[in-house]
């Protein structure tokens, strides 16, 4: 992705702006129609070392699930408004009595495999695959060098040795954000979107589906934003919008019928059809607000 700032490539979108915390807020207004994409669960179940094996390590089972998952076994309704919270009475994780524990999906971006999935029907669905505009949230914590890093040692490990090791990981992430977006992060330009700020990028689906790429997070020949994911996405002849609110854990595609029924049948993604009116606010989860008080012995 490169860089740019011509912020008079979404002038068009700001004209379609929605209202807060409705569908057409975060994707604009005025398409033929919207699916909405659940970002995946991440679940995992602690498997204690056989007794007979002296010294052997508890392993770790690891899956992705859907929320349609979580909503059954926890006894609530799945539905094109359903919200993390009303599934687990809003709490952020859930244990189950078989051991999985599950976690809340990602919030702000796709995950890099969904992103790429995605591109194959957005491909179909534009003349302009090669000429696709990005926008990244400025206030992502990468942007600026603060982000939170994660360093797995082994426990018994020198102290020298995971000192080094957590070095190495910050300055990963240090060199893994340009320096020029680093600076644009703080001085723009910026997509004034309300209520957020945006770098915006030119980019292509070719380079949007390409999983080193995305993971990579370097500054050449990779994207340099840090390993984030944008948060808008749309093609030059304005044919669809990707968005990705940064305090929500789905992502809007708007576009015509025939690309939105197209994400519906895909069983790679969790998606329910939405309208540009749509409440995703915890509040626009009406059905299980009504259900939680009866939550089920897990």
């Amino acid at each position: 992705m490169e860089l740019t700032g011509e912020i008079g490539r979404g002038a068009w979108l700001l004209e379609r702006v929605g209202g807060w915390g409705r569908v057409g807020g975060s994707a604009g207004t005025g398409f033929e129609a919207y699916a909405r994409i659940l970002h995946p669960v991440d679940a995992r179940r602690v498997v204690s070392p056989d007794a007979d094996e002296p010294g052997e390590r508890a392993a770790i089972d690891a899956a992705r699930w859907t929320w349609a998952e979580v909503a059954a076994r926890n006894g609530r309704v799945m539905h094109p408004l359903v919200q993390w919270c009303r599934l687990t009475d809003d709490e952020t994780a859930l244990s189950f009595a078989d051991g999985w524990q599950v976690s809340p999906s990602v919030e702000g971006m796709l995950e890099p495999d969904q992103l790429a999935a995605l591109t194959e029907h957005l491909r179909l669905s534009t003349a302009a695959a090669d000429d696709v505009t990005a926008g990244v949230w400025n206030g992502w914590g990468e942007l600026h060098g603060n982000g939170a890093v994660y360093v797995f040692v082994d426990a018994d490990a020198d102290p020298v040795e995971r000192a080094t090791e957590r070095a190495r990981a910050e300055a990963e992430r240090r060199d893994s954000v340009c320096a020029d977006v680093r600076r644009a992060a703080v001085t723009g330009p910026f997509l004034e979107w309300p209520g957020r700020d945006f770098l915006l990028f030119g980019t292509s689906l070719t380079e949007l589906a390409d999983l080193r790429r995305v993971s990579a997070g370097e500054c050449d020949p990779g994207w340099g934003i840090g390993g984030v994911l944008p948060q808008l996405l749309w093609p030059a002849d304005r044919s669809w919008v990707v968005a990705s609110e940064i305090d929500w854990d789905s992502t809007i595609v708007a576009g015509s019928r025939t690309l939105v029924e197209e994400v519906l049948a895909d069983p790679q993604f969790e998606a329910y059809e939405v309208d540009e009116d749509s409440d995703l606010t915890w509040d626009g989860d009406t059905l299980n607000a009504e259900t939680s008080a009866r939550r089920p012995d897990l």
